[in-house]
């Protein structure tokens, strides 16, 4: 199964033999743009204020410091992020899934999980999806799938689960609730996406959504990248269905049109910031620090991917339907994190599946 499957790609000119990278499903990556966004702005303390103000506050989010590995002096300077993407309105619609969820801070289910490294020349941002069932060594539970860490210890739990198996610290934490996508979308005046596939919602009068260009609002755009059960390929074709969506609000994010208008910077940062929780460190003015580095990043800067997997399987047990990690390609991958080799691994890698 390729990347391309789930979504457009575009090729990057500075190396014209690298395939297109699919936009992995990446709420946390608007919470970052939204911080090159407080940055750009004139009045950023006033929207800072607003971010500390309205964002929950993670207060435990590290396991504990003799699990954790060494920074290497390669990748001093370097920033991993853990986004882990939440889902309150789930259990709410009844739209239960397979598989153990944990509850995570700002009380959604961990639904979506991503780890964005900024390398140390702040030249790039690299998202790597992780699919919730891959199927992992969880410290202290053994082998199962990576929700299981939320339901067995928590954010903690989780994010000794990713250092062990990267071999790398992660230096902060952001859990981001679908709900947010609502107001997010109000606030930049609805989301024109160009939907591939024609569907209706799978619940009693739901919505329905033509194949073609439309401009969703915010509660359209919820039930957009929520809807799963409409399509035979369930998971996968929603996440195809968030990718295209978070495409096109990064697009209007990044336009001038909307970085040169304090009025929706202003409304973008008030609908969206109570709908995020950070680990404590991670305040406007880290956030600002961190984006001031990166004034020049733009979505082509921008590299999207799964972690590496060999697609569909089953637990040993077989009562599970499990992702099937690619664990050789992995430890290339934990070891170009920890060296801050990133562009070297995407650019001799084929990432496609």
């Amino acid at each position: 199964m390729s990347l391309d499957e789930f979504g457009s790609t575009e090729t990057r000119p500075r190396n014209p033999k690298k395939k297109g990278k699919g936009k992995a499903v990446i709420i946390g990556v608007i919470a970052f743009v939204l911080v090159a966004a407080l940055a750009a702005a004139a009045y950023v303390f006033y929207i800072g204020r607003t971010f500390d103000t309205k964002t929950q506050k993670i207060a435990e989010v590290f396991p504990a410091e003799e699990t954790r590995p060494e920074v290497k002096e390669e990748s001093k300077g370097a920033k991993n992020i853990l986004l882990l993407g939440s889902d309150t309105r789930a259990t709410r619609d009844g739209d239960e899934e397979e598989g153990e969820f944990g509850e995570l801070p700002n009380g959604g289910r961990s639904d979506t999980m991503m780890l964005v490294h900024i390398p140390k020349d702040h030249s790039n941002v690299y998202v790597t999806s992780i699919m919730r069932d891959t199927w992992l060594d969880i410290p202290g539970v053994g082998t199962a799938k990576i929700n299981r860490a939320f339901a067995s210890g928590g954010v903690p739990k989780a994010v000794e689960t990713l250092e062990n198996l990267f071999g790398v610290r992660i230096d902060h934490v952001a859990s981001i609730d679908f709900e947010g996508f609502k107001g997010l979308t109000n606030a930049l005046g609805g989301v024109t996406v160009n939907n591939p596939i024609a569907f209706r919602q799978s619940i009693t009068n739901g919505m329905y959504f033509p194949k073609g260009e439309q401009t969703l609002d915010g509660e359209q755009a919820l039930a957009f990248v929520r809807e799963r059960k409409s399509f035979p390929g369930s998971d996968y074709q929603r996440v195809k269905n968030q990718q295209l969506f978070v495409r096109a609000m990064l697009g209007q994010i990044m336009s001038k049109e909307t970085l040169s208008n304090p009025v929706t910077i202003s409304n973008v940062v008030n609908e969206f910031a109570p709908y995020i929780a950070v680990d404590e460190s991670l305040n406007a003015g880290a956030i600002a620090s961190m984006a001031s580095q990166m004034t020049g990043v733009r979505p082509g800067d921008m590299e999207f991917f799964t972690l590496p997997n060999k697609g569909p399987g089953r637990s040993p047990d077989g009562k599970q339907s499990i992702v099937v990690p690619d664990m050789a390609v992995i430890e290339k991958f934990g070891e170009a994190l920890q060296q801050d080799k990133m562009q070297e691994f995407v650019d001799s890698t084929d990432l496609t599946r």
